[in-house]
């Protein structure tokens, strides 16, 4: 939601960046407080964990922002539900992680509630011109499969290495945000300058930190905790459930929510306690 607003002021690769900057700085921050000393990991596992920041971080992430600015939110979450069972499948191609029969009935069941969700029509809203729909779905879709195979290159370092999911945070970013200067630095991109508004704005720093914080710092180092310690397909799974806990939060701040919206919640949670109990 926050990204959606930010990205009318920012284009999506400064964006990304300029969270990522925000995001480094909390986790190198947390390291120091938490005293955790440097990765004793093999190369090969810190190698993968850059090469996924790079995938799923720099590539994914920009796609994933490009795309919101075409879409808006819920379609391009609509389209991030495709990941869990790429991820699922591309874990069981390379990681030999096979998941039982109620497993898969989890992951299904969870995006469909997710899907019943974020396909809600919102009343007054309009639909896009062809060129931008279709652009904003070649944006999905790269978000998604970037997303996937940066899961699972995650999921391939954990298993080969002894690492900490905060250190495999601030690998990935760090990896990223290398990756994202280069990219920055390229004519074409060199001469996009900040607008105005975002320098004359407190509001839109302040919602950019903001989501830095939530969605970048926490959202990585979390997302690394579950890779780290379940199935690759399951963590995907759970990491696109997001779109739920609007709902109660709609409910708090007084927003009207159609049966609908609760109904897909109630099926993703079923979902979700089949992939627990499986």
């Amino acid at each position: 939601m926050v990204y959606g607003i930010v990205g009318q002021h920012i284009p999506p690769l400064r964006l990304n960046f300029l969270k990522g900057i925000v995001a480094i700085a909390l986790l190198i921050f947390t390291i120091l407080l938490t005293g955790e000393s440097l990765p004793t990991s093999a190369p090969q596992s810190i190698l993968l964990l850059c090469l996924s920041g790079v995938i799923g971080i720099s590539w994914g992430d920009t796609a994933f922002l490009g795309a919101i600015n075409y879409l808006g939110a819920r379609r391009v979450l609509l389209l991030g539900t495709l990941a869990p069972p790429i991820t699922a499948i591309a874990a069981m191609i390379w990681l030999q992680e096979t998941l039982n029969i109620w497993a898969w009935c989890g992951i299904f069941i969870t995006i469909l509630g997710v899907a019943w969700v974020v396909t809600e029509r919102v009343p007054g809203s309009s639909d896009d011109s062809p060129a931008h729909l279709w652009r904003g779905i070649g944006l999905g879709l790269l978000a998604a499969i970037a997303n996937a195979i940066g899961t699972v290159i995650s999921r391939v370092a954990f298993t080969t290495g002894s690492m900490t999911s905060l250190w495999a945070a601030l690998l990935r970013l760090g990896a990223a945000e290398l990756i994202l200067l280069a990219w920055m630095c390229l004519p074409k991109h060199q001469a996009q300058a900040l607008p105005s508004p975002y320098r004359q704005s407190m509001r839109v720093i302040f919602a950019t930190c903001f989501a830095a914080f939530c969605g970048t710092y926490l959202g990585i180092w979390l997302q690394q905790t579950a890779i780290k310690f379940t199935a690759a397909g399951i963590a995907s799974t759970l990491l696109q459930t997001s779109p739920l806990f609007v709902i109660p939060i709609a409910i708090c701040m007084g927003e009207k929510v159609s049966w609908r919206a609760i109904a897909g919640v109630i099926i993703a949670i079923i979902g979700i306690a089949l992939l627990f109990f499986s």
